[in-house]
């Protein structure tokens, strides 16, 4: 185990979102973040501070990245960890989240971590709780430890957030992960441009304080940035997508179109990828371009830092 570190106070009870942060806040979890990382490379990753505490993972989406890294970040700090069920669970037997949110709150956790597909779900059920809790994710709104693990690999790449140029690229309609790193860049002093098809063009978008483009070669022109999204198919129900050959064909990043970008451009992606939809396949896997599991890697640290700043 390497040295001890203090961790520090943030302004906020819960992690809800990205735009109730400081940016002393950001600054402090991002700081934390570097720490952790180090201590994941390590023989010995295990750093105890939570030993004792018991952190609650609730789920009410499908998840595979999100939730094994809050769950190793957790393990990591030595907590007590529950994943719950939703498909087994009373919720599908009729029960109401505010409800739940009683039960689990009668059996004492120290943290609950939620991902929902409604916005402000983890609004609802901290006013019932009197633990700290955390969004992993809900609708459309926010998913604030992606945002943050994009920003730390971002720096940790060499790069400084202010003044740089960040394309946030595809279904901006539909995704919080560019709703999250929009506050935080925004906060940050980048520079942000939402880059989208017309039929992804987000219904909000006057909220947003961006440059617009509806032509991907022209979006990612001299950016230091190039951050694709997933096409949410999940929320799509009202509207007749392409065929994925043409949409790859007309909004996927590929090595030529890449080139348009500064020459040590980044490409980032949340994930998970739609190879050679999104993205072009041999691009994703290039490491002096991609830094994709570069951010996984950085997801774990991160989410340790939010957790060990949360649990008192």
């Amino acid at each position: 185990m390497i040295e001890k570190v203090n961790i520090p106070e943030i302004s906020q009870k819960h992690l809800h979102g990205i735009k109730d942060l400081t940016v002393d806040d950001i600054n402090k979890i991002l700081e934390l973040s570097n720490f952790f990382k180090l201590n994941n490379r390590e023989k010995d990753k295990n750093y105890p501070i939570l030993k004792g505490r018991t952190i609650i993972n609730l789920f009410f989406e499908p998840s595979t990245r999100t939730l094994i890294s809050f769950e190793i970040a957790a393990k990591r700090l030595g907590a007590d960890v529950i994943n719950m069920n939703i498909e087994g669970s009373s919720l599908r037997k009729g029960e109401s989240l505010q409800d739940t949110a009683n039960t689990l709150g009668a059996m004492n956790p120290d943290l609950v971590v939620i991902r929902h597909g409604i916005d402000n779900a983890t609004k609802q059920i901290s006013e019932i709780l009197s633990c700290p809790v955390i969004n992993a994710g809900e609708g459309i709104n926010e998913h604030p430890t992606q945002a943050l693990l994009d920003a730390y690999t971002i720096i940790n790449n060499e790069r400084n957030l202010e003044n740089i140029t960040v394309a946030i690229c595809g279904d901006l309609e539909h995704s919080r992960v560019a709703r999250s790193n929009y506050y935080l860049l925004k906060k940050m002093k980048s520079n942000v441009r939402f880059v989208y098809p017309e039929f992804f063009k987000p219904k909000d978008l006057d909220k947003y304080d961006v440059e617009t483009f509806t032509n991907l070669e022209k979006g990612i022109t001299d950016a230091d940035i190039v951050m694709m999204l997933r096409i949410q198919n999940e929320r799509i129900s009202d509207m007749k997508l392409p065929s994925k050959e043409s949409y790859f064909e007309k909004f996927g990043l590929t090595y030529k179109k890449l080139k348009l970008a500064k020459p040590d451009a980044l490409v980032l992606h949340p994930g998970p990828i739609n190879r050679n939809v999104e993205i072009e396949d041999s691009l994703a896997d290039d490491i002096d371009k991609s830094v994709i599991n570069e951010q996984v890697e950085n997801g774990v640290a991160v989410r340790m830092a939010c957790l060990s700043i949360m649990v008192k």
